[in-house]
């Protein structure tokens, strides 16, 4: 292999366009929509779909037990949003001989299909209310490529839903569903044409909760990655804002760079590592790169050794040089990055914005000084395996390891305190610069933190 070839490297600025114009999932959803409609002319079909107004039309369900709700919520979100709303009833107005329950999913996912293709669900975007109703039903919508992009699960318990079921009022102008004591409508005028619907029994109901009952896990799992459930017995406003704040939320691909900032000894290097290893992002620790740098015995680690030699602080220019060209490389523009080392004050994290090199997620692990002096004061390495020791939560195995046991200087107690109180100081400035920092609390076991981290980065 040639060792004078360079690595190769992307502008930075390509994957922080394509963030900001959304270009990731916009071409996620055009080329979805070109395999699940596999259209006879794909480029005048493209077209059309970048002529809408928006690619992200709503594909919504919104499911859930009989007497739970959905049609109110139905109806109202597709007003909102203007989505199409599909219920079983309007596809079924030419096959009187068929119920709800009685339709096979083929014929179920045929009339569904021809509807989903007219004009207003194609420019508007849909809702199917209380469909799919089995997990039959759910693959093979699935099958047909009819995949939404939120599924709204309504929940209550059963007293609940036969109390619901008995007093419900119909709205005979709008078709609007209230009831005596769960939804009353504001103007009188309303109130005053409201006509009782003729309620199912409560053996008629029982049954068909049951069936519901034995078909929700399966629906579920069917959709859990698109799937909120939402606990349908509190007051309907408070549902309903709970479910437009979902359906407005969008996962949006793109790639990851991410920034960690925090006290030393609070667990950055570790909880890079982990990230790394599962989401095949870099792991861009400033130090050890630095380091490695300056092992190549290249031009640039030249200029760095004699900062590393002398132990200080290694000048801001060379460490932007270094990094500038870190980030560049291919994998970290195709992967993802996670630096974490730097920025440490105001001056850094501006030249690091100003060098196009921006994270778009922000996280500040916390921790108190006494946590901090405890955890990097306590640790000693074995000389021989390289392996860290602490007193506390990883004592030496033997008496032999522990007696060879070192402390490196730099985590004696004046220097990790005189390290935090820069560190206070620095922070609050940072802060203030990355005002969407996201606080993690990092006085708890590090899967815990892991696992704060990643709820953290899947969400907009």
């Amino acid at each position: 292999m040639d060792e004078t070839v360079k690595p190769v490297r992307i502008p930075p600025q390509m994957s922080v366009y394509a963030d900001k114009h959304n270009v990731y999932h916009l071409m996620q959803s055009m080329l979805s929509r070109l395999v699940i409609d596999q259209p006879e002319d794909p480029i005048s079909y493209l077209i059309s779909l970048l002529q809408r107004s928006s690619v992200d039309t709503p594909r919504i369900m919104v499911l859930g037990p009989p007497a739970v709700g959905k049609q109110t919520v139905a109806k109202k979100l597709s007003e909102e949003l203007r989505a199409v709303r599909v219920t079983v009833d309007s596809l079924l107005q030419n096959q009187t001989e068929l119920s709800a329950q009685e339709i096979p999913a083929e014929l179920l996912v045929q009339q569904i299909q021809q509807r989903l293709n007219r004009k207003d669900c194609f420019n508007r975007g849909w809702l199917l209310e209380g469909i799919p109703q089995t997990r039959l039903q759910a693959r093979s919508l699935q099958q047909a490529g009819i995949i939404p992009e939120h599924v709204v699960m309504l929940e209550a318990p059963d007293d609940v839903l036969l109390e619901r079921s008995q007093g419900k009022l119909v709205d005979p102008v709008s078709g609007d569903v209230y009831h005596k004591t769960f939804i009353w409508p504001l103007e009188d005028s309303i109130a005053q044409r409201l006509k009782e619907e003729q309620s199912r029994s409560e053996k008629e109901l029982l049954a068909e909760l049951q069936r519901y009952r034995c078909e929700v896990t399966g629906l579920s799992v069917a959709y859990q990655h698109v799937l909120k459930i939402i606990n349908s017995d509190q007051p309907h406003a408070d549902i309903y804002q709970q479910v437009l704040a979902f359906v407005r939320t969008h996962q949006r691909p793109r790639t990851p760079r991410i920034l960690l900032l925090g006290p030393p000894g609070s667990g950055k290097s570790h909880q890079a590592r982990l990230l790394s290893e599962k989401y095949k992002m870099v792991d861009v620790c400033c130090g050890q790169l630095l380091r490695s740098v300056a092992a190549e015995g290249s031009a640039l680690g030249e200029k760095i050794k004699p900062y590393l030699d002398h132990g200080s602080p290694v000048s801001d220019s060379v460490v932007l040089q270094v990094l500038e060209e870190r980030l560049s490389r291919v994998d970290c523009s195709c992967r993802g990055w996670i630096l974490h080392g730097f920025p440490s004050d105001l001056q850094q994290a501006k030249n690091l914005l100003e060098s196009q090199h921006q994270p778009n997620r922000v996280f500040l692990l916390e921790l108190t000084d006494d946590v901090c002096l405890e955890r990097i004061t306590l640790r000693a390495t074995d000389p021989v395996s390289g392996e860290r020791f602490h007193t506390l939560t990883r004592p030496a195995p033997n008496a032999e390891v522990q007696d060879r046991l070192q402390v490196r200087p730099e985590d004696c107690t004046e220097v990790v305190t005189q390290r935090l109180r820069q560190y206070r100081i620095n922070i609050i400035s940072l802060q203030t610069f990355f005002p969407d920092a996201i606080p993690v609390d990092a006085d708890q076991d590090p899967h815990s933190v892991f696992e704060t981290l990643e709820s953290k980065l899947t969400t907009e």
